[in-house]
């Protein structure tokens, strides 16, 4: 069994263990996929993924990014936990201060900004208005009113979001999602601060089997969508997430032209080998 170089990232916080972990496996180029699935369930987070040699001679590195379940094009702390691990094993970008991450997506900017880590979010698959029986089952779901509803989107970038923005981080945070309707969704939801908050917005990500749903603490594709779709909020702002589990998720975001950057601390908690 071959030994690999392991870290464990905590992502989107500045507070010790306050964000969201991901693993990272480093030299996987002799795993097969079916090891890194198995791995990846095994490891029980929300995403791991494997570093490997870059196809591309634009990119740093390539990576592969799995759930306990499937492999994914795209994530926003697993991009962000990657390159903090690549960067803290000893590599060197070749464009001083920006990491090229290469993953089924393509090619995805990281900018270094100490002790931040940005990456640049990727175009949206999908974009556009809910229908009207899904906005529905959001609401039946969420446990809310359609009056607690100001508008609603599909936002596909890999993870296939559908997102809803309430009146208020209030109402967001109030939520108490029943698994039923949620049932094989991917949910967003978003609502304003008041003046004066530290955060602008609140986030929070429910998944759901039909059985239970499961809440992520701090969630970069959903906040990069979000600041894809919602062109009313500051061109820089920052989004609470995780508040409701105890974590301390800060995600910043900026709209720089046509681009929009989704950033925030990233700390190494585990280094050590594995064994695949």
């Amino acid at each position: 069994m071959p030994t690999l170089p392991f870290t464990q990232v905590d992502v989107f916080s500045t507070e010790p263990l306050g964000g969201n972990p991901v693993a990272v496996v480093h030299d996987a180029d002799a795993l097969t996929s079916e090891q890194m699935q198995r791995f990846a369930n095994w490891t029980n987070l929300s995403e791991t993924t494997f570093l490997l040699r870059p196809g591309s001679s634009d990119a740093d590195y390539r990576v592969r990014i799995f759930t306990t379940e499937e492999e994914l094009p795209f994530a926003g702390h697993p991009t962000l936990g990657s390159a903090r691990a690549w960067l803290t094993a000893g590599g060197n970008p070749q464009a001083p201060g920006v990491v090229v991450q290469e993953c089924g997506a393509g090619l995805v900017e990281v900018r270094v900004e100490e002790p931040h880590l940005a990456f640049a979010a990727p175009p949206l698959f999908r974009e556009g208005p809910l229908e009207a029986e899904l906005r529905q089952r959001l609401v039946a779901g969420l446990g809310i009113s359609p009056a607690d509803v100001v508008s609603g989107s599909h936002l596909h970038n890999g993870p296939r979001w559908v997102v809803l923005q309430l009146t208020d981080a209030a109402t967001v945070l109030g939520l108490i999602p029943v698994p039923g309707p949620l049932a094989g969704l991917d949910v967003g939801v978003v609502g304003r601060h008041p003046a004066g908050h530290e955060a602008q917005v609140e986030v929070r990500a429910f998944l759901s089997d039909g059985r239970a749903v499961a809440e992520d603490p701090v969630t970069g594709s959903l906040n990069a969508g979000i600041g894809q779709w919602l062109t009313d909020l500051p061109p820089r702002y920052v989004a609470a997430q995780g508040t409701v589990l105890g974590r301390s998720g800060r995600v910043h975001v900026e709209r720089d032209g046509s681009r929009v950057w989704v950033g925030g601390a990233t700390n190494v908690v585990v280094t050590g080998t594995t064994y695949l």
